[in-house]
């Protein structure tokens, strides 16, 4: 018994340690656009590269009026906005009508209604797709319908991408938390990120690391045009993170950037709404398998609620490498408040959003097998069409 202790122990610790030591020295070479250097003068419009904002929304009345103006507000003078209405039964399209017909948004913004749904696409991917069709400029920037804008966010992404000639620029946004609940669940997604995604190795060719954001994917139109457009990811549930995949593949430049608030949006409501939200995503992300999703939980399990039980049932010096490993998972904690709302002391939440995560997994599976599909924003779209249509 005190072998195995010692074993499980070890694993542990060297998997936690070898992230903290791999964060510490990689997230420092992550760029920062909200800081003064990337505050660049504008130019004359000439001299702008042109930008196309695409907007997708359905049934998001309750954002996108307020979406749309910061987004009107953008001190950036060459860029477009293209907001798709997709098949809303709210109020969302009339609120889009009434923004476009301001004298703030005469020839910058463009609406477009979808009333049907073609066969073999997700509602989301269809109306990007449908919107990158019109679009104009060298830049297209995808984003959600609930992500708020700073003036000067898309200015200081150009000056960043251009300088540094990124093909894909992913700012990964400010999450906005207005309970415990919400922040318990942020805090642990944002360390199963760190353990999972090295973002500062996305930027390097020789590595398969990829990312995406939803609130935030900026690409050359040369280069989203080179990957096959959203026709590549017609039915992909996680087409913002796909997106970033399949850039990287064909072997163009990616690089996730750090801007503080200069993008920022509230996910959820409470820890539920989170669980509700995440419900279509994981088992996709598992790739629709049963037994990758099982194996998930449990490596959830033992990497994230093993050092608490360690430190705690283990023997003696036994309990070393556990607590080396919960001093890792404190680390991170410690570091994420620095960059978030998120205080290091919902470490002590830890356990309890890890089972929530694990409650996740088995939900997004049973639900999905269930209902031999996935149910999105009314929509129902046929699990073997999913399955046929991964990236």
């Amino acid at each position: 018994m005190v072998y195995f202790q010692w074993i499980a122990g070890t694993i542990l610790a060297l998997a936690w340690v070898s992230r903290i030591v791999d964060a510490a020295l990689g997230m420092p070479s992550v760029a920062d656009i909200s800081r003064p250097e990337w505050d660049r003068t504008r130019v004359a419009p000439a001299g702008e590269s042109r930008v196309t904002v695409i907007v997708a929304a359905r049934n998001e009345e309750e954002h996108i009026r307020e979406t749309l103006t910061r987004l009107l507000a953008l001190e950036y003078s060459n860029y477009e906005i293209i907001a798709v209405n997709d098949r809303s039964t709210d109020r969302t399209g009339g609120l889009m009508d009434e923004i476009a017909a301001t004298s703030a948004a005469h020839q910058r913004l463009t609406v477009v209604h979808i009333q049907e749904l073609p066969a073999g696409w997700l509602g989301k991917t269809h109306a990007m797709w449908t919107a990158s069709q019109r679009a104009t400029g060298d830049w297209l920037l995808f984003t959600d319908a609930d992500v708020l804008f700073k003036p000067d966010t898309l200015r200081r992404a150009i000056a960043y991408g251009e300088a540094s000639r990124t093909d894909h620029v992913i700012l990964f946004p400010r999450m906005i938390m207005h309970n415990p609940g919400e922040r318990m669940m942020m805090a642990f997604f944002q360390t199963l990120f760190i353990f999972g995604h090295r973002i500062w190795k996305v930027a390097d060719p020789k590595t398969r690391d990829y990312i995406g954001v939803g609130a935030f994917n900026l690409v050359r139109r040369s280069v989203y045009d080179a990957v096959g457009t959203y026709r590549a990811l017609r039915m992909e549930i996680l087409d913002d993170m796909k997106l970033g995949k399949i850039v990287k593949a064909a072997g163009f430049t990616q690089r996730g950037v750090f801007g503080e608030d200069l993008i920022s949006l509230r996910w959820a409501k409470g820890a539920f709404g989170i669980v509700d939200n995440l419900t279509k995503n994981f088992f996709a992300l598992l790739s629709f398998q049963w037994w990758r999703t099982l194996g998930s939980i449990f490596a959830v399990a033992f990497l994230n609620l093993g050092p608490f039980f360690g430190v705690c049932l283990a023997h003696g010096w036994a309990r070393a490498p556990y607590a080396a490993a919960l001093a890792s998972i404190f680390m991170i904690y410690c570091g994420m408040s620095s960059l978030s709302v998120v205080r290091p002391y919902y470490f002590l939440l830890h356990p309890v959003s890890t089972s929530l995560f694990m409650y996740i997994l088995l939900r997004s599976m049973v639900h999905t097998l269930w209902n031999d599909g996935v149910i999105w924003r009314g929509t129902k779209y046929p699990l073997d069409q999913l399955r046929k249509g991964l990236v």
